[in-house]
């Protein structure tokens, strides 16, 4: 990487940063104009910027609230705001730093929505989290890092099946995998059976089991 202001430029149209705290990154007035501050700096025309922030908006569910004062905001929209900023340069890769922390259950879904919306057009999106259950059910790869150094890197599965790296790492194994594993162990599947990512695949497996049990008792 060059760090004079031309390739500084170029970077920032393709990469886009999501602080935790939104608050370090909202400062307009209100919700429309802090969208597009972003385009507005990289020297697109009038029309395009309003193109890309009417996009962004529709991407982030934020339009309902386009003129209201982001000091007025719930966490949960001022982060979805603070996302919409970025995606309105159009930036080939998002880095998110705790997208999710701090919200409730129900606005973590709602950021996680609007991540997987972005993610489904062809965007690569990087998610920073302590979350393993989130990162575990949601990335297609992991990396695992510990006193800034890569533990482990690969597919959800392959990564937290390494459990001595996941101890190394002060994490747990996410809650599918350990109620999988001790279903294992109670022989309800067999050890050689795929394991399942998040509650709706092991939930299915169980009710197959129920299913087949069932079918056994009434024959």
């Amino acid at each position: 990487m060059k760090y004079d202001r031309k390739s500084l430029l170029s970077l920032r149209k393709h990469v886009g940063i999501v602080f935790q705290d939104p608050d370090s990154q909202l400062f307009s007035a209100n919700v429309i104009q802090d969208i597009a501050f972003g385009p507005q700096n990289l020297g697109l025309p009038k029309e395009e910027v309003s193109r890309k922030v009417e996009w962004a908006m529709e991407q982030t569910e934020t339009t309902e609230f386009s003129d209201k004062p982001t000091h007025f905001l719930s966490l949960g929209q001022k982060k979805r705001v603070a996302i919409a900023g970025v995606l309105a340069m159009d930036p080939e890769i998002i880095i998110l730093d705790e997208p999710t922390a701090g919200l409730d259950s129900y606005f973590s879904k709602q950021i996680m929505k609007v991540l997987d919306h972005i993610q489904k057009q062809g965007k690569t999106i990087i998610l920073s989290t302590h979350d393993v259950n989130l990162a575990y059910q949601w990335a297609d790869e992991i990396i695992i890092m510990h006193d800034g150094e890569i533990l482990c890197y690969g597919d959800p599965v392959t990564v937290f099946e390494q459990a001595h790296l996941i101890r190394k790492a002060h994490l747990d194994a996410p809650w599918v995998m350990e109620t999988f594993q001790f279903l294992v162990q109670e022989k309800f599947f067999s050890a050689n059976e795929a394991i399942p990512q998040n509650k709706e695949e092991l939930f299915q497996k169980i009710s197959t089991i129920k299913s087949w049990n069932s079918g056994k008792i009434s024959g």
